[in-house]
């Protein structure tokens, strides 16, 4: 009598356990249910996310062909390539402002590339610890000046320092090439590339860097175990394993002096021609909307001035597809095999 007394309790605690067991499965698969409902409105909020790009891209697009229909319509392709701009005869043409935009923009990519990357492996390789911080602070400071900011700038410092010392002395040691001849008035092609270099040099120079830093310390310390000297380290254990990112930080910059607006404006001059030389006065497509879209009283008028915006947008992406190309050429497929 007594055993059964004692085995009661037993089996009572197990069925217990068996009902606690089977609640904190019932729990357990409940969260699993309410966790994949949860994972799946995050996936689709993403996913919306990641489509509005395609979305504003397509709408920005649309727009700018709608409101420029007259000129398309009147010119049709031959308005990118046209040279001539004569509001008052309704006569129109997109290419001096092209050619403006892209020359000042790899003007100021060729002269702002050397000096980042040079600021980049110093801070990076060669600088002294306690002065790292500061300079590294003050590259970045750059890029946080306003565009007017720097445009004043330049009319009051770079452009009579152009002026005076710089256009003449290229006007004498390099005019034979033909890309530094005429008149000399400060500003011009030349003072555009210059500000452009200035203003992208610390979005190039801080990327490369984080980019450097990224770089294994064993990659430094094998090449230098080989017996290379500090400047064969730096071009083959940190620039090579650096090159996508350095090729990644120009596109960057490269975005930006496309763009670049109001500082350009102060001192390319703003006269719709084509020169081949650097010192001449020129004109860029970001420049003729923020000068004379207030201006634009007809709609023929409007309407191309809007289609010099899509004329920015194309080059835009035609631009960086070919920086994506390039992307592609130095690298040569890497990203995939490190990724195999």
């Amino acid at each position: 009598m007594q055993s059964h007394e004692t085995q009661a309790p037993e089996v009572t605690s197990h069925a217990a356990e068996g009902d606690a067991e089977t609640s904190a499965i019932r729990k357990f698969l409940q969260g699993r249910g309410s966790s994949a409902v949860a994972d799946r409105l995050f996936y689709l909020l993403v996913a919306a996310c990641a489509c509005s790009i395609f979305a504003i891209v397509i709408f920005i697009a649309y727009e700018l062909v709608s409101r420029s229909q007259l000129t398309i319509h009147k010119f049709g392709l031959s308005f990118f390539f046209r040279s001539g701009w004569d509001p008052v005869n309704e006569s129109f043409g997109a290419w001096p402002f092209i050619y403006g935009t892209l020359v000042s923009s790899f003007l100021g990519l060729l002269i702002a590339v050397p000096l980042a990357l040079g600021v980049a492996i110093f801070l990076t390789e060669m600088c002294p610890r306690m002065l790292r911080q500061p300079l590294s602070f003050l590259t970045e400071l750059l890029a946080a000046i306003p565009s007017v900011v720097y445009g004043l700038w330049a009319i009051f410092v770079m452009v009579p320092i152009l002026r005076d010392y710089v256009d003449p002395f290229l006007k004498k040691t390099l005019g034979w090439t033909g890309l530094f001849t005429g008149p000399i008035f400060g500003v011009g092609m030349l003072a555009a590339g210059v500000i452009i270099a200035i203003m992208i040099l610390p979005i190039i120079s801080s990327l490369a860097r984080e980019v450097m830093i990224a770089v294994p310390h064993t990659q430094r310390e094998a090449v230098l175990a080989l017996g290379a000297t500090r400047w064969e380290m730096i071009r083959t254990g940190v620039l090579r394993n650096a090159r996508i990112g350095i090729v990644g930080s120009v596109i960057l910059g490269l975005g930006r002096a496309l763009g670049e607006t109001m500082a350009v404006t102060m001192v390319i001059g703003n006269r719709p021609e084509i020169s081949k030389s650097l010192l001449a006065p020129g004109y860029s497509m970001a420049s003729v909307l923020a000068n004379e879209f207030s201006e634009a009283t007809d709609d023929m008028y409007l309407s191309a001035l809007i289609e010099i915006g899509l004329a920015l947008f194309l080059v835009t992406i035609v631009v960086n597809a070919l920086a994506r190309i390039l992307v592609w050429a130095v690298t040569r497929g890497a990203p995939a095999r490190a990724g195999a």
